[in-house]
């Protein structure tokens, strides 16, 4: 093999090499919660682990991981109890200045589509399309209503963040898509009660959190890559 040829076979697998994104990693690995602490906690109090899931009873705080991530394919499996409401928030910066995760990160909502419901000056609210599973939460709604699955049953979900723009995937449907920190992302974001909180300020890079909203939830089977 002559030598040019050597040099053109050896840039382009340097090409490859330096192109290809990492595997995906577990970021559960099904036994404990290494990787893992409450928000603004240095361990995982509220959440343990069940049969192989990451679960919590709602009641002692968000769960988000030890490293930040910037653009990521994230996979996960989740569900929740009848009448239920959890979510996975990306982006997420963790500062005693902001109390919640949802105060700077956009949320994949998860919740019982059906059965969710709470009260305002003694009046039953009902979910916006906006708040339903897969949504960007309140401030886009997923495009297909009928992907999810029963309270109570596994779903799968699918986050998938590059350059900028941002995918949901739910049961395997891309349910919404948007671009971060776009005009017209803007926008909507000006519209909604996130407007004067750090979220409406994009940013690289952020944790990723498992919400704890006073409910039962499960999650398992969380992978990613980082694009």
């Amino acid at each position: 093999m002559n030598k040019p040829l050597v040099s053109l076979l050896a840039l382009a697998a340097a090409a490859l090499a330096f192109t290809v994104p990492p595997a995906p990693k577990p970021l559960f690995d099904g036994k404990t919660t290494a990787g893992w602490h409450t928000y603004l906690k240095k361990d995982a109090s509220g959440w343990s682990v069940e049969n192989g899931t990451l679960t919590t009873n709602g009641k002692g705080g968000d769960l988000v991981t030890d490293a930040e991530y910037g653009d990521f394919d994230l996979e996960f499996e989740f569900k929740v109890q009848p009448k239920g409401n959890s979510g996975v928030i990306y982006k997420v910066i963790e500062s005693p200045e902001l109390d919640q995760p949802y105060k700077s990160g956009p949320e994949y909502q998860v919740i019982d589509d059906k059965g969710y419901e709470w009260k305002v000056n003694g009046q039953v609210q009902k979910l916006s399309t906006r708040q339903l599973t897969g949504a960007s939460y309140d401030i886009l709604a997923p495009n297909d209503l009928a992907a999810v699955k029963p309270a109570g049953e596994w779903n799968t979900g699918r986050i998938v963040v590059k350059n900028n723009h941002v995918e949901h995937y739910l049961n395997g449907k891309k349910v919404v898509s948007y671009d971060y920190g776009s005009p017209a992302w803007k926008e909507l974001v000006a519209q909604s009660k996130f407007a004067q909180w750090k979220y409406a300020e994009p940013h690289a890079k952020g944790r990723i959190a498992l919400q704890g909203h006073g409910d039962v939830a499960w999650y398992r089977n969380l992978r990613i890559q980082e694009l």
